[in-house]
């Protein structure tokens, strides 16, 4: 059977288009996480927007639909699986949601979104999700987050690859802001230097223990023994979810001090999110007492006050030996006066009279 050039190319140009048809079918099937690059973001109807997350502040029982765009960079087509869960703070400040193994009980439920959704490669997917408030949800923050996500298998674990943006949602009612401080530390190091001043390190737990997101400022202050205050130093507290911590260090040089010390921390709240009238600020405070030694301090002290006392008595032997000096000069004098008192009498009484000459 003879081959045409044109059936030839017919041939070649299904072969090819079969193998391309194919490839995007197995990429969606098992996608790759490594090989995939996507985004999550807040959107309108229309498309993304500028917004970096989402805040709402609801009603208990209300209800507002948002939108989420998911955007494919990748060459194949990718289902995603979109999920919500609770949000929260890490140690180190950033924001995350709770995994797929642990189950939300706060902002994370009350989001409602569709489990799936198929973007083509360079695609851009609008997504609606609602959100909708429990009747009987408490004021103050609940923070969530909303992610799409690709999972694989490794070996026997699956490894779940995600990409998210918060949703900050605010109950309206009370609003309380405190930081409370917990586990207040201050350690005195004196310094080997006995004209400077030693260190002081302040070590305390900052607790958001109201019901809101919020940031604020953390006061350190010091007062001696004799209740006079120094050393004032601030600094910043990062931003706490409702229940979340942190750990704040901080330090003060250049401080005298003998016997007690007494550091106080106070804490200043500042609300974030959207603002809301008549919210309850609440300043938190602790104190802590430290004994100073000041080793150097008092080693300059010892030795001048030695150096004094040697001083004084090398002085007060210098006066007894000049007064022994002056006492010993004086008996000389007198004995030499004495003497010559003696000789002269003596001399008087051997001399002839003139007047037995002429006798």
């Amino acid at each position: 059977m003879t081959v045409t050039p044109l059936r030839r190319a017919l041939v070649v140009l299904t072969v090819a288009f079969l193998t391309v048809a194919a490839t995007p079918v197995a990429a969606a099937a098992e996608p790759d996480p490594k090989a995939l690059t996507w985004t999550v973001q807040p959107a309108t109807a229309s498309g993304p927007d500028q917004r970096r997350w989402i805040t709402a502040s609801l009603d208990p029982g209300q209800a507002v639909t948002e939108h989420l765009a998911v955007r494919n960079f990748s060459r194949t087509a990718v289902t995603f699986a979109l999920k919500a869960a609770d949000g929260y703070l890490t140690d180190k400040g950033r924001f995350n949601m709770l995994s797929s193994d642990r189950p939300s009980v706060d902002g994370g439920t009350w989001i409602d979104v569709q489990e799936k959704v198929t973007v083509g490669p360079n695609e851009t997917r609008v997504v609606p999700f609602t959100i909708t408030v429990p009747r009987s949800a408490t004021p103050g923050d609940h923070p969530a987050g909303i992610a799409a996500t690709v999972s694989s298998a490794g070996g026997t674990v699956t490894v779940e690859s995600r990409v998210g943006f918060r949703v900050m949602l605010r109950v309206n009612g009370s609003a309380r802001a405190a930081l409370a401080v917990r586990g207040l530390d201050a350690t005195y190091s004196p310094s080997w230097n006995p004209f400077a001043g030693g260190t002081v390190r302040v070590r305390y737990t900052v607790e958001n223990d109201g019901n809101v997101w919020v940031s604020g400022t953390g006061r350190v202050a010091m007062s001696d023994l004799l209740g006079r205050s120094s050393h004032d130093a601030t600094s910043a507290v990062d931003e706490l979810l409702p229940g979340g911590s942190r750990t704040v260090r901080t330090r003060a040089d250049g401080v005298w001090a003998l016997g007690r010390l007494r550091t106080t921390v106070t804490t200043s709240p500042a609300l974030l999110g959207d603002g809301q009238a008549g919210a309850d600020l609440r300043p938190a405070s602790a104190t802590v007492t430290t004994w100073v030694v000041p080793w150097a301090q008092l080693a300059l002290l010892a030795l001048l006050v030695g150096l004094l006392l040697g001083l004084r008595a090398a002085a007060r032997h210098r006066r007894r030996r000049l007064a022994g000096l002056l006492a010993r000069a004086r008996q000389e004098g007198r004995r030499e006066a004495q003497e010559s008192v003696l000789v002269g009498g003596a001399a008087t009484a051997g001399e002839p009279d003139p007047g037995d000459a002429h006798r």
